[in-house]
């Protein structure tokens, strides 16, 4: 009864918030940001306290502060998570449509908090050119955002909070505190729009092409049957209308997430509860490992369904085209290596290994750790990085006879020499001053490093790829090294041994 209680007053309070009818004089007429007004505007109010993807609660905390004191934005505490770290929700604007944005539920996924700063800034700016749409937004829509709902996840950077309940399946119970508290937010705020926002991993791709997802969005399925209201038609027509954006920026990397109902996510309850709801998942982009510049997608297609909901120029899309926006696959990996020879003397074998490489997190750092992620015909896989190895031959790395007395007195130069001369591994006597290291090479403390014979599936990934005495390649913790061609030394995530 509880539940039924809470949908029905949430659907009558909405009874007042239905579409309204433009003309396409009107439409023709709307305010519409271009390319270089949006690259602009982030460029001014990228939240530069914010620049990699493991801060902290004490880091959002600290600018919320920053932004009450500015009297702009409200901003309060309207809870607590389950280790007592304040919850809170700002809010801007005073107009009649009610918009609900939450980030970081998964505490793992912080690029669209990011986003928000850099809103918050963007909302805060004057005299720029951008005052008309801050006018615009501030007349039409009140906005309420959470940025960080899962702190004590943020903290570990861990997807669940610290009960271990993916927050993202409390919505019908509301068992977390935190689960609980968005419900109530929900049911005071009875927002007419809703953005659900998360983080997927970096390994979907565009179906039948070797693109990573950069943005996966979707309008959330309010019941098994997938049925399409009102509600829901209006969140794909948003999707419509961001789609349109990012393929000026990102074309043929975007993708729909997988619609099937869940009846304990916010988003699907969210969409029955009568807010029109998208979803929107930060993916991967090759070279981007912070999601930087996913952040600033994130920014701008937030900020254009803002501006089309402020003036109902949403409603001028049909939300047929959201269907031509095809689901993630999932056939991405770090490395695709082809046609490698891990054959015998008896047994002949040239086959395909994927490589993926996983991350540990280290307080605000992390490192990773490559394995084989599978080996064997592998014609539809694809990789950030992809190389051929027919005619070259698998090669063990050496150890370096000299023991390093610490990570700081080997340089990534001299690294790189070493590791152009065939030595895959150096010992490290003291670990004092750290075991982090950018270092493309394995640095191992007592045990001792041996090089595997052979590559077997989750196993570990450090060989060479050469033809004779000539080594072409090196595959060091699951990166794939060009010899011929010098990394970057902020390239490699490492960690001693």
């Amino acid at each position: 009864m509880k539940r039924i209680f809470f949908t029905l007053t949430l659907l009558a309070s909405l009874s007042a918030c239905s579409n309204e009818f433009r003309s396409k004089e009107d439409y023709a007429n709307a305010m519409v940001l271009d390319t270089t007004q949006f690259n602009t505007a982030f460029t001014t109010y990228r939240e530069k306290a914010l620049f990699h993807r493991r801060f902290k609660h004490s880091d959002v905390d600290s600018l919320i502060q920053q932004h009450k004191q500015k009297g702009i934005i409200a901003a309060e505490a309207i809870g607590k998570s389950v280790e007592q770290r304040a919850i809170y929700k700002l809010q801007y604007g005073a107009g009649k449509k009610k918009v609900m944005l939450w980030s970081q539920m998964h505490g793992d996924e912080p690029t669209a908090t990011m986003a928000l700063f850099d809103l918050f800034n963007f909302l805060e700016g004057k005299d720029d050119g951008f005052d008309t749409v801050r006018s615009l937004l501030k007349e039409n829509l009140t906005l309420h955002f959470i940025p960080m709902l899962n702190p004590d996840g943020a903290e570990r950077y861990m997807r669940r909070n610290a009960q271990f309940i993916d927050m993202n399946r409390d919505a019908r119970d509301g068992q977390t505190v935190e689960g609980a508290l968005l419900r109530k937010m929900a049911q005071e705020i009875k927002p007419r729009y809703a953005f659900n926002l998360h983080d997927q991993n970096i390994y979907y791709n565009v179906p039948e092409t070797k693109n990573p997802v950069t943005i996966s969005l979707l309008a959330p399925a309010y019941n098994y049957e997938r049925d399409i209201n009102d509600i829901r038609q209006g969140a794909m027509q948003l999707i419509v209308g961001m789609n349109k954006i990012l393929q000026a920026y990102i074309p043929d990397a975007v993708a729909k997430y997988d619609d099937t109902h869940t009846p304990r996510g916010f988003g699907d309850n969210f969409q029955g509860w009568g807010a029109s709801t998208v979803l929107i998942e930060s993916g991967g982009k090759k070279g981007d490992p912070e999601k930087q510049e996913i952040r600033k997608l994130n920014f701008i297609i937030i900020l254009n369904a803002l501006i089309e909901i402020a003036q109902g120029t949403y409603q001028q899309y049909d939300y047929k085209a959201y269907e031509a926006i095809p689901f993630n696959a999932s056939q991405m990996h770090d490395v695709v290596i082809r046609n490698v020879d891990l054959g015998n003397d008896t047994v002949p074998l040239k086959t395909d290994v994927a490589i993926r490489r996983g991350e540990v997190t280290v307080g605000r750092d992390y490192f990773v750790r490559g394995r084989v992620e599978d080996i064997g015909d592998l014609d539809e896989s694809y990789g950030y990085d992809e190389f051929d190895a027919k005619g070259l031959e698998l090669v063990q790395g050496k150890t370096w006879s000299r023991e390093i007395d610490s990570v700081s007195v080997l340089s990534f130069d001299d690294a790189w020499n070493l590791l152009k001369e065939g030595y895959m591994a150096v010992k490290v006597k003291d670990i004092s001053d750290g075991r982090l290291h950018n270092l493309p090479l394995v640095l191992f403390t007592q045990q001792r490093f041996t090089a595997a014979p052979n590559l077997v599936l989750s196993g570990p990934t450090n060989f060479f790829l050469g033809k004779g005495a000539k080594l072409k390649y090196a595959v060091v913790n699951g990166y794939l090294i060009n010899l011929e061609e010098k990394p970057k030394s902020d390239f490699f995530k490492n960690r001693v041994n």
